[in-house]
């Protein structure tokens, strides 16, 4: 299961409001090869889930995880925090054995890593 916070839905609904997915639409999480812990969190509003995905809803809000992703992201938690450093999305991975500094990308013992799709460093963006 993913849980997302109060916070985290009202921003996912502000975010698939302004893309105007329609009400089949979401947030994807997914998880992909990078970063300098050797995995990072990616996310995209899309208009809908595919097949395969598991999908969450929380006071309207819609999440969408692929099969891969979830053998990553089952269990994490998504909450949004907003402070006078910045704001965004910040994920509690009970899966996650290390991360990076930034909190942009984590690891996971003793299992590889999705394919990289972008080899950026660390560099909290």
């Amino acid at each position: 299961m993913i849980h997302v916070t109060e916070a985290a839905g009202k921003e996912i609904l502000r975010l698939t409001s302004e893309k105007a997915v329609g009400e089949e639409g979401g947030l994807r999480l997914y998880v992909q090869g990078g970063g300098c812990a050797g995995m990072s969190y990616g996310m995209d509003v899309v208009e809908n889930a595919d097949e395969k995905d598991r999908v969450f809803e929380v006071e309207g809000a819609r999440v969408f995880v692929d099969p891969k992703s979830w053998l990553f992201l089952n269990g994490t938690t998504v909450d949004f925090k907003e402070s006078l450093m910045g704001r965004g999305f910040v994920f509690e991975n009970p899966n996650a054995n290390g991360a990076c500094g930034c909190g942009t990308s984590f690891s996971v013992e003793n299992t590889p890593a999705p394919a990289a799709q972008d080899s950026e460093s660390c560099t909290g963006s």
